[in-house]
């Protein structure tokens, strides 16, 4: 090819890109960006339930890292980009699980600690377990490990430690727990004279009550009285005790031995309820335990369910392998304990077990946006001293 030819070749102008041709590059750019960072570094979500009141808000958006524990490699690759379960707006399935991946979890640069605040997929929609726990958590459905539903918690105890709670107070080898600041229970308030709950509640940013009279608990209210079921945390019970109608404020406690029904694990043995659990140990990789009638029913799940061990059967109590009883397992991840601020009211691992190590989607960093979603008036949509909140 002469060299005069080769030159005006390489110096003819490139075909300009149409319009559309550079709309749809900008979009699919952003696209393969967004979910890059979606999976490697950080997620958004939102508060839909009121589990982690006061902590955290119905209405609270937040980041969370997915680097500080390290993040899991995807189960389901055949999926919708930036979708979780489902297309946005439908009910129609964002995936298909013809091809499951093995997962990996890179490096993090911290563990799991008590107290973390944790987001973490829902372990009981696991096909074998979703519809046992339909009367505490309706709405399950089952997915891969990657895609069951994003739960947030606070993580009181991890693999190894053995975890108590009596008297509503969280104890972890022997170790009373120091409570979360904004931690909220349940209070019942008695007064003498019918209160303007806008000025009384509302005002200190109590959302949750609800009145009582004497019929409400033979144990709690006496005859003839008056007042209000209220979920608020003890600073702020303290402060409604300065009110001169108020005539007294006591926690409300389930009793030591009153076996409260749907509570994990399943069985006759135990008469624990929300308020005084345990003791139990948190399984441990590494750990074998010897398996007994008295500890089957609480580690028979996560070995059948969560460890990937092969002919694991569970029936009537008994725990076998290829069709020979299993007397001793070693476990081969970490689980942990997670439990909602909003201490009676929220569905955690009291109700449904422990959560495993390949279940941890990442920690709760901070709040960036918090919407009211039942605001007094428009101006106070927006919960403005919340934004940018770390969260403890």
């Amino acid at each position: 090819m002469p060299v005069t030819e080769l030159f005006q070749k390489s110096t003819k102008q490139k075909k300009k890109k149409s319009s559309v041709r550079e709309w749809l590059d900008s979009v699919l750019f952003a696209v393969v960006a967004a979910t890059i960072i979606r999976w490697l570094f950080f997620s958004a979500f939102v508060i839909p339930t009121p589990s982690m009141e006061n902590s955290l808000l119905v209405g609270d958006y937040l980041f969370v890292s997915r680097l500080h524990y390290g993040t899991t490699t995807p189960i389901t690759p055949l999926q919708v980009p930036l979708t979780h379960q489902t297309i946005w707006g439908t009910k129609i399935p964002s995936y298909v699980d013809w091809i499951q991946l093995p997962q990996f979890r890179l490096s993090g640069f911290v563990d799991v600690k008590n107290g973390d605040v944790i987001v973490f997929n829902l372990p009981v929609e696991h096909p074998n377990a979703f519809t046992k726990y339909s009367n505490v958590l309706p709405d399950l459905h089952p997915h891969p490990t990657d895609l069951r539903s994003n739960y947030i918690k606070r993580c009181v105890a991890i693999a190894g430690d053995q975890l108590e709670v009596k008297g509503g107070q969280v104890y972890v080898n022997g170790e009373i727990q120091v409570n979360p600041a904004r931690m909220q229970s349940e209070y019942i308030v008695s007064v003498s004279t019918p209160v303007n709950e806008e000025n009384v509640f509302h005002k200190n940013g109590i959302s949750d009550y609800s009145q009582f009279t004497e019929t409400f608990n033979d144990s709690i209210a006496a005859n003839d009285e008056f007042g209000y079921v209220v979920k608020t945390t003890s600073d702020l019970a303290s402060k409604l005790k300065t009110y001169d109608f108020v005539k007294r404020i006591e926690p409300i406690m389930l009793s030591k031995g009153l076996k409260e029904p749907f509570l994990f694990p399943t069985t006759d043995l135990l008469d624990w309820n929300k308020d005084n659990y345990g003791p139990l140990t948190i399984p441990k990789k590494g750990t074998k335990v010897t398996l007994t009638g008295s500890n089957i029913d609480l580690y028979g799940e996560i070995i059948k369910n969560y460890e990937g061990s092969e002919g694991i059967v569970l029936e009537s109590g008994r725990i076998t392998q290829n069709g020979k009883p299993l007397s001793q397992y070693t476990f081969k991840q970490d689980y942990y304990f997670m439990m909602g601020d909003n201490r009676h009211d929220s569905a955690d691992s009291r109700y449904w077990g422990f959560v495993p190590k390949d279940h941890i989607v990442g920690k709760a960093v901070f709040v960036w946006m918090s919407i009211d979603p039942n605001p007094t008036n428009f101006f106070n949509k927006i919960r403005w001293d919340r934004i940018f909140r770390t969260i403890k």
